[in-house]
């Protein structure tokens, strides 16, 4: 099984935002990236627009049913109501729902599924009316797919930051056995499976030859990082070489 790479364009939003000015284009890489074969793009638009704004949403959008309409787009966040009501207003093809704080600089936990049990299962029955393909992000933890499929998930996405972001070997090995742990554990709970957060061109290879049922990756960061050196088309090839 191939895993495709949404490409996160959080970065490049951010990077935009520090003058008043329209560059980076947001839309032009993601352009960029969807030619050199992204399978598709993730945007987090925050409360605050520290990144996307949600004015990028809608071009976003255009963009991917217009011009790479067999391509996927992911908005991700916590779904409050004014983001449940701009997923219903665009209806990407799957929403990520992510528990985060507006102090959080970045995503840096996972849902607690079992004491948001019915705020979960309402969001989520909500989203799948509107045909979008719902995923949770959730620790690496081995319970959690289970409970995850209870409340109606059609995917989980792992937190795999405390795996990309540990530089001790023997931590990062046991790092890398819970994630694999959890995501065999969404597999046997009949879920899809996504990843994503501190994933690198170094440490993809590991995680993707032990989860052969890898759905997707959502990288940004590291992936923006990249691309300044060896440019936006050319990074996205090396990405999927090793998927």
């Amino acid at each position: 099984m191939t895993c495709n790479l949404s490409v996160n364009l959080n970065a490049i939003a951010q990077l935009r935002n520090r003058r008043n000015l329209p560059w980076p284009s947001v839309v032009n890489l993601g352009r960029i990236a969807l030619e050199a074969g992204a399978a598709g793009l993730t945007v987090h638009p925050r409360p605050d627009e520290r990144h996307i704004r949600r004015s990028d949403v809608p071009e976003l959008s255009r963009l991917i049913r217009d011009e790479f309409p067999d391509r996927e787009f992911n908005i991700e966040g916590n779904p409050d109501a004014r983001f449940i009501e701009l997923v219903e207003k665009i209806k990407p093809d799957q929403a990520t729902l992510v528990p985060d704080d507006i102090r959080q600089a970045t995503s840096d936990h996972g849902w607690d599924v079992s004491r948001h049990r019915t705020f979960l299962s309402d969001v989520i029955a909500r989203l799948q009316t509107s045909s979008i393909r719902v995923s949770l992000f959730i620790d690496p933890e081995l319970e959690l797919p289970g409970l995850a499929k209870q409340v109606g998930a059609d995917r989980v996405e792992i937190f795999t930051g405390p795996y990309g972001g540990e530089f001790n070997a023997s931590a990062k090995s046991n790092a890398l056995k819970q994630v694999i742990a959890t995501g065999n554990a969404a597999r046997d709970a009949g879920l899809g499976l996504n990843a994503g957060h501190d994933l690198t061109l170094e440490n993809l290879p590991p995680l993707v030859a032990a989860l052969p049922h890898l759905a997707e990756v959502s990288i940004g960061h590291c992936l923006t990082a990249d691309a300044l050196i060896y440019g936006m088309a050319e990074t996205v090839r090396r990405y999927r070489a090793l998927l």
